[in-house]
């Protein structure tokens, strides 16, 4: 898996002190684990999620496919024309099967946790910009274990995906494999020896 393989998406949803309910669209890279956009509003139509998946695409290229549960927004007459006229794969789960987008299932539940109901709401503007700063720190000072302890940010700029999420879930003795000249070195009956 490489950067922008997979996005997923999903949407959390929270209100204001007046009681307005506000959505927040989340996506996310499966491999970078990267948070690419939390976009909140009062209403988020299917329009309004294909524009925001234009917006990401032209800034950090096309994914090959996206990942999203059914919900109405995403499974609109707009996103539906969309997922025909773009070149980028649409995978719908299961119905009833959030943990087949466990990830981003985990993602919105510390959202949800570390933000949104630690936060009281007065306007939908002090939640845009409290997103932007939880998005920000999400990126890029928090180490994730699966990334080898890298942020999300470090991990998508200064290694190549594939093989470190390889070494990542490596066992550490794998890890340290000997170098060509210590080959042929060892005495070990079952090991082979170079030449």
């Amino acid at each position: 898996m490489a950067r922008n393989d997979r996005w997923l998406l999903d949407f959390v949803s929270d209100q204001l002190t007046c009681g307005r309910r506000f959505s927040v669209l989340t996506v996310v890279d499966d491999c970078t684990r990267e948070c690419l956009a939390l976009v909140a509003d009062t209403s988020l139509s299917g329009i309004r999620v294909a524009r925001e998946l234009d917006r990401l695409m032209f800034e950090r290229g096309e994914p090959r496919m996206v990942v999203s549960d059914n919900g109405t927004e995403l499974t609109s007459n707009a996103i539906l024309t969309w997922a025909d006229q773009s070149p980028v794969g649409w995978h719908y789960i299961a119905p009833g099967k959030p943990m087949q987008n466990a990830f981003i299932e985990r993602f919105n539940g510390r959202l949800r946790d570390e933000l949104l109901n630690e936060t009281l709401f007065t306007s939908l503007a002090q939640a845009l910009v409290a997103l932007g700063c939880g998005r920000a720190h999400y990126n890029d000072a928090r180490p994730h274990s699966q990334l080898g302890w890298k942020t999300p940010s470090e991990f998508a700029d200064t290694c190549h995906p594939r093989r470190d999420l390889a070494l990542c879930v490596m066992p550490k003795a794998l890890r340290q494999l000997p170098s060509l000249p210590q080959l042929g070195k060892s005495n070990d009956r079952g090991e082979l020896r170079a030449g």
